[in-house]
């Protein structure tokens, strides 16, 4: 986005840098990555990061409401209301697509926004491999006033609130078979935290445990991966701890702020950065110009279940008493952004955030970036492509 550091970035690029690159991050943990990396960081100018601190500026007012609990307290499905739960959400991760406005100016508009943890460890991980590979300009920054050891210390504090590692988990389903298990390991690499499976987990009373190189180990803190989605579509899980059941332990990002910041959250925010945005069952008559919306059910994860070409016939099939569960988002338009030396790439930006226990807000401390080709960002949506997958931003400072 910034056309001389654009320049300068695809004149060194090559095949082979890129290969090397890619076999540098499968084999420093000895484990293939099974997603796509894209060939490039984003590079993004001052202007414009000063808009997505502004955007995000504009939900953080929202959620931090003394009435935003009572907003969202639909949000949380009955069944899946998770006990003890956190004054607020240690994560925020707010998707941003790059668009250009009515004014012919580059602008973030959301997408998604998240109460849980994204890809912390990963993030810092990839951001020193591309300085490795490739000569990426000091005065850019991938964290936000944050060197990497900073960053590091800030996620390992957060996580661990001051327990000793061997008692703090990462709780996932089969943590060491999922596409994210990358950022797990490197996580425990910077924090000390094991990932467990949650079948894994065992329970005495309100008390939980886990095993470790044959010794049993008291669960004092939960830092939490797992997807409540991934969880109920399981065939067997007849496990010792239920997320729904009462247990004497803490949550470094607990369950239920999953829901009251989601898509749930995003019609009741006013502002020039989130696309007109309405629960379906809010309409006494349906827009005659469908084709601009995108259909999502609330409770889906990764793009399931979302009609991105819309008409009447999906919304006729949806019964009324379900309509509730259903958002029409006006469809944002990605402009291609990003000089691939075979045409141009869209691009979209998570800010990730952390909401440390009594501080008034959450702050910004990293990101993830995503580039694509297709009419969707993710990498189902993008393959056989090049210049398209996972990747990071890096702030003029």
């Amino acid at each position: 986005m910034i056309a001389n550091v654009r320049q300068q970035f695809n004149q060194q690029f090559t095949e082979k840098k890129y290969q090397d690159f890619l076999a540098d991050l499968d084999h420093s943990f000895q484990h293939k990555i099974p997603f796509r990396v894209a060939e490039s960081p984003l590079f993004i100018d001052s202007a414009f990061k000063k808009k997505l601190l502004r955007a995000s500026n504009d939900i953080i007012d929202f959620i931090v409401r003394d009435d935003f609990k009572e907003i969202t307290k639909r949000a949380i499905p009955k069944h899946l209301i998770v006990p003890n739960e956190t004054n607020q959400s240690l994560f925020l991760a707010l998707d941003y697509a790059v668009v250009k406005n009515e004014n012919g100016e580059l602008s973030p508009q959301l997408i998604e926004m998240q109460g849980f943890p994204s890809l912390f460890g990963w993030q810092d991980f990839l951001a020193s491999k591309f300085r490795e590979h490739f000569t990426i300009a000091k005065d850019f920054e991938q964290h936000f006033d944050l060197t990497s050891e900073q960053y590091q210390h800030k996620l390992k504090v957060a996580l661990l609130n001051g327990h000793d590692p061997e008692n703090v988990i990462l709780l996932e389903i089969d943590p060491l078979k999922q596409n994210t298990t990358i950022d797990f390991l490197i996580t425990e690499k910077i924090t000390g935290i094991a990932p467990v499976h949650i079948g894994d987990v065992m329970r005495e009373g309100k008390k939980l445990y886990y095993n470790k190189s044959g010794k049993k180990i008291r669960i004092q803190r939960i830092y939490n991966r797992v997807i409540f989605d991934e969880l109920t579509n399981l065939k067997d899980s007849n496990f010792q701890f239920n997320l729904t059941e009462d247990a004497e332990v803490e949550w470094a990002g607990h369950p239920n702020w999953f829901f009251r910041i989601s898509k749930y959250t995003m019609p009741f925010i006013k502002s020039e950065f989130i696309p007109e945005c309405k629960f379906l069952s809010e309409y006494d008559q349906f827009p005659s110009d469908l084709e601009n919306y995108v259909l999502k059910p609330l409770y889906s994860f990764s793009g399931s279940g979302v009609f991105f070409h819309v008409t009447q016939k999906e919304i006729d099939n949806i019964p009324a008493h379900q309509r509730q569960d259903f958002l029409l988002q006006r469809k944002v338009h990605y402009e291609p952004v990003v000089q691939a030396p075979d045409g141009m790439v869209k691009a979209e930006v998570r800010i990730l955030f952390l909401w440390e226990d009594g501080a008034k807000r959450p702050i910004p401390v990293t990101n993830l970036a995503r580039l694509s080709r297709g009419d969707m960002i993710g990498v189902k949506y993008n393959k056989d492509k090049t210049w398209v997958g996972g990747s990071i931003c890096f702030f003029e400072k």
